[in-house]
């Protein structure tokens, strides 16, 4: 009887255990489905003939998943939770004007006229753009410009 006891227990323990690593490990579809409303919105906004090569379900151990997607012209934009934009990599083509704040528009247009905004990433402090001829730029949540990025 202590035998089957601890049969039934070591059962449940692994079928415990092999369920709470499975919700960590992160997933790969294509089914934009699987995307927040808001992200998909996004997505058909701004890049509305691109097609998704990958989506990652990016899954945390306390917080909800983020969504990395991956298109098939090679741009990669990343989402959170809630489906609201983290960072767009449009590699060697720009990123949707109408993605960029203003502010920063007009000043990369004004300062850096040669080149286009190919990459924009939102942080807590501002936002971080690559620019066609690889130069990085900082500005912060107001579009206001705060320097070159030496950090590379």
């Amino acid at each position: 009887m202590k035998n089957l006891k601890k049969i039934i227990l070591l059962l449940i323990m692994a079928v415990v255990g092999t369920g709470m690593a499975n919700a960590f490990i992160d997933s790969y579809t294509v089914n934009r489905d699987k995307l927040p409303e808001a992200a998909r919105e996004m997505l058909d906004e701004h890049f509305p003939k691109a097609k998704i090569s990958m989506i990652k379900i990016d899954r945390h151990l306390l917080k909800k998943p983020n969504f990395d997607v991956k298109l098939v012209n090679g741009s990669k934009i990343e989402f959170s939770n809630s489906g609201k934009w983290k960072s767009i990599d449009c590699k060697s083509r720009a990123v949707p004007e109408a993605l960029v704040p203003k502010a920063i528009r007009n000043h990369v247009s004004k300062n850096y006229p040669e080149v286009k905004i190919v990459k924009i990433e939102k942080k807590s402090a501002g936002y971080e753009i690559g620019l066609s001829d690889e130069l990085s730029l900082k500005y912060n949540l107001l579009g206001q410009f705060k320097g070159v990025d030496n950090d590379d």
